[in-house]
C-alpha cells in the first residue's frame, strides 16, 4: 500500500499525511482548530466570578472596623467590667480591618479589569501580572492564575493580543 498521493494543485507526489505540498505550497489540510478564543472567553468569565467572590469576602473585615469604631466611640458599652479598653485598641481594629477591606476590593477591581482585558485581547502584560498575584491566593486564585499564565504563554495567544493591540 502506498503512503503517497498526488497533490490536487500540481499533481506532484506527496505524502498522505502532508499538510502542505512541498512543491507548490498548496495547503492540503485545514489547520487544526484553535481553542484559544474559547479559553480566553472562559478565563474572562472566571476572572469576573473571582472578582465578585473576592469583593464579597473582602467585606468580612468590616466587622472588625465596626468593632474598632465601637471601642473608639463608645468604650464603656464594650467593657462589661467597668474598665474600658484603651483607644489605641479600637484604632488598631479600624486600621487593620480597613487595610484588609481596601486590599481585597483593590484586588477585586484588578481581577475584574483583567477579565475585561482578556475579553478584549488587550494589555497582556497586565493580565500576566494579575495572574501572578492570583497564584498567591490558594486554592481558587492559584488555579485561576496558573491556567491564565498557561494560556497567555502560548505563541498563538500572544499573536491574538498583538493583533488586538495593533487594531486599536
Amino acid at each position: 500500500m502506498s503512503e503517497t498521493k498526488a497533490c490536487p494543485a500540481c499533481a506532484e507526489t506527496i505524502a498522505v499525511a502532508a499538510i502542505k505540498c512541498r512543491w507548490c505550497g498548496e495547503a492540503l489540510k485545514a489547520a487544526p482548530p484553535s481553542n484559544d478564543e474559547e479559553h480566553l472567553r472562559l478565563l474572562s468569565i472566571f476572572h469576573y466570578v473571582s472578582a465578585a467572590l473576592t469583593a464579597f469576602f473582602a467585606c468580612f473585615p468590616l466587622l472588625h472596623v465596626g468593632l474598632g469604631l465601637a471601642v473608639l466611640l463608645s468604650p464603656e458599652t464594650v467593657s462589661s467590667e467597668g474598665d474600658p479598653p484603651p483607644a489605641w485598641f479600637g484604632l488598631f481594629f479600624v486600621v487593620i480591618g480597613g487595610a484588609f477591606v481596601l486590599a481585597g476590593w483593590t484586588l477585586a477591581v484588578l481581577k475584574f479589569f483583567t477579565g475585561r482585558c482578556l475579553a478584549r485581547r488587550r494589555r497582556r502584560t497586565f493580565c500576566v501580572i494579575v495572574a501572578c498575584v492570583c497564584c498567591v491566593l490558594p486554592p481558587i486564585g492559584t488555579i485561576l492564575g496558573v491556567f491564565t499564565l498557561v494560556v497567555l504563554s502560548r505563541p498563538s495567544v500572544k499573536a491574538l493580543f498583538d493583533t488586538g493591540d495593533a487594531a486599536s
